[in-house]
């Protein structure tokens, strides 16, 4: 995984290598080190770890035509996941937000086409997820 150098980088970039590293040593212990978004790097992570079933199951049910997330690239999957795990789950946060947070961050990760793909999928999934914003 490469990464840009960042004074100080987004939380969700911090999120998204924590959940690949969990799921790529899934017996290490997640260490989260002094920050100033701890608490919500902490929060997103295990949130999304512990509900990645419900995750799969909300984007099943409504993005079925959409996306196969059997071939769908890791990264793809673990940035879709987390930031449907914030639109589901973190509502002080408009939905607006977290799609062009997530979409920032994964310029470090993806190439333009799957950014523009992310787009597509986060949007049409918000809409579904939070009607009424």
């Amino acid at each position: 995984m490469v990464i840009k150098k960042s004074k100080n980088p987004s939380p969700r970039i911090k999120i998204i290598q924590k959940i690949y590293n969990a799921l790529l040593n899934p017996n290490e212990e997640i260490d989260y080190p002094k920050n100033q978004y701890k608490k919500f790097i902490k929060d997103v992570v295990s949130g999304t770890l512990e509900r990645i079933d419900l995750i799969e199951e909300t984007i099943n049910n409504n993005l079925k035509d959409d996306i196969n997330l059997k071939k769908t690239d890791k990264l793809l999957k673990i940035i879709l996941f987390a930031a449907i795990f914030e639109l589901l789950f973190k509502h002080n946060n408009p939905k607006k937000v977290i799609i062009s947070e997530y979409l920032l961050a994964s310029e470090y990760f993806l190439e333009k086409v799957q950014i523009g793909y992310l787009n597509a999928i986060l949007d049409k999934i918000a809409k579904v997820i939070r009607k009424g914003e």
